[in-house]
């Protein structure tokens, strides 16, 4: 029931741009980790700029998704998992967590191996230790540092996404044929054409961002004293309702440009002088020194180390915050250890099984593939139910989404649901 006690939230009569961004600026950032570079990697080598235009499309139906979950989060103080928990079904919601956990693990393992090997070409050494040593500091980090430290830390992190616009400006880049690409793309129907844009929407739009996002707005409402879930709140609603908006819609649009840099950078280089077939990261690195030169290897290299450790986290957490919520636990990054050990737990265990990947005879590549099959297996679902949510008012009260939110999020729904059609079509052609 909303309450006329509740205080509103105190907003800076100018707030300032790091005040505004949080969770949907961590959200977007962390979307281009290492496994995201690898496949616009793979993109730019193989088609050029043909793609680019995907980062486009994609823009509009990622914002959408993205502050449905914020609003989930925000409206009603609990996560996405914690709200599908007691409005579905415990088996369908079981399944969905599942998927969720197994995807993120794999994507943990495959960002570490990414991570080490790019420290590997930077400074040589072993790469084992490297995986246990970004494990391990990113496990801590996330465990024992307060939330309020730990988000503002991850801010900071999220410019290392620059370094992938600094070297799309140290190459020769055809402009004029970005922007024609951009506009009037050559289309196809092709398998390799059709799988490729499967991957890029499949990186983009990802159920672990869905759960991050909603999670991270549980956890900032929690961290203010002042500060209710808009159910309870509502006249909280206009501040709280635009910072989402512009946090989110910045993030994401953060996200993709510096996908489109990535794409950008490896097609001037990589595919301009016949390199197409890059399957990791780390590959993309390694290419580009004998073609663009040890400066462009070098921030490249080190961009793929800083986005992992903004990436790992979020996987991390994300994959706790579900379980976490699927099984009713205390959970939150704003708790001490000792008040939520099996929400920490899940952190420490995720990691640890992403590490341990690394040192077993399963190929990361094929890993990272399947890891993107069951995203893409588990987004339409998931962001079905969520749809579904945000339109019943015994949820959202009086904060269901406005027609053009639902409009677009349901856009969104049918090309991730088609994006699956076209995932399982290509894999028999």
């Amino acid at each position: 029931m909303p309450t006329a006690l509740a205080a509103p939230v105190k907003q800076p009569e100018s707030p300032k741009l790091l005040q505004i961004l949080g969770p949907g600026l961590i959200t977007g950032a962390s979307d281009d980790d290492p496994s995201g570079i690898a496949t616009y990697s793979q993109v730019g080598a193989q088609f050029g700029y043909g793609l680019a235009w995907t980062l486009l499309f994609s823009y509009p139906l990622m914002c959408a998704i993205q502050e449905i979950s914020a609003r989930i989060g925000r409206v009603t103080g609990a996560g996405i998992a914690g709200n599908l928990s007691r409005h579905y079904p415990a088996w369908l919601l079981n399944g969905i967590v599942g998927l969720l956990i197994l995807a993120n693990t794999i994507n943990i393992g495959a960002d570490l191996g990414a991570m080490a090997a790019a420290l590997k070409l930077l400074i040589g050494g072993p790469q084992s230790l490297y995986i246990a040593l970004f494990a391990a500091v990113t496990a801590l980090l996330e465990i024992f540092v307060r939330y309020s430290r730990y988000v503002s830390v991850l801010k900071w992190l999220t410019l290392s996404l620059l370094a992938y616009v600094a070297t799309a400006f140290v190459v020769d880049v055809r402009w004029a044929d970005v922007g024609y690409s951009l506009i009037a793309p050559a289309l196809s129907f092709k398998t390799d054409y059709v799988v490729a844009i499967v991957a890029v929407l499949g990186t983009t739009i990802s159920p672990y961002l869905f759960f991050w996002q909603a999670g991270a707005e549980v956890e900032d409402e929690r961290e203010s004293a002042e500060a209710k879930p808009l159910k309870e709140a509502p006249e909280q609603a206009p501040a709280e309702i635009s910072r989402i908006r512009i946090d989110t819609y910045l993030g994401m649009g953060l996200s993709n440009l510096i996908a489109l840099f990535i794409i950008i950078t490896t097609a001037a280089t990589l595919n301009a002088h016949g390199v197409k077939d890059i399957q990791t990261s780390s590959q993309a690195a390694e290419a580009l020194r004998p073609i663009a030169g040890d400066f462009a290897f070098a921030i490249f290299a080190a961009g793929i180390i800083g986005t992992g450790l903004l990436a790992l986290p979020v996987l991390a957490g994300s994959a706790a915050y579900a379980l976490g919520e699927a099984r009713r636990w205390p959970v939150g990054l704003a708790r001490k250890p000792r008040q939520a050990k099996a929400f920490y737990g899940a952190i420490a265990a995720a990691t640890l099984i992403g590490a341990v990947m690394n040192f077993t005879p399963i190929d990361p590549i094929k890993a990272l593939f399947w890891s993107a099959v069951i995203n893409g297996v588990a987004a339409a679902p998931i962001m079905a139910m969520m749809m579904i949510l945000t339109m019943r008012r015994d949820i959202m009260g009086g904060f269901t989404l406005p027609r053009a939110l639902q409009a677009v999020g349901w856009l969104a729904t049918i090309v991730m649901g088609l994006t699956i059609i076209g995932m399982a079509v290509t894999a028999f052609l």
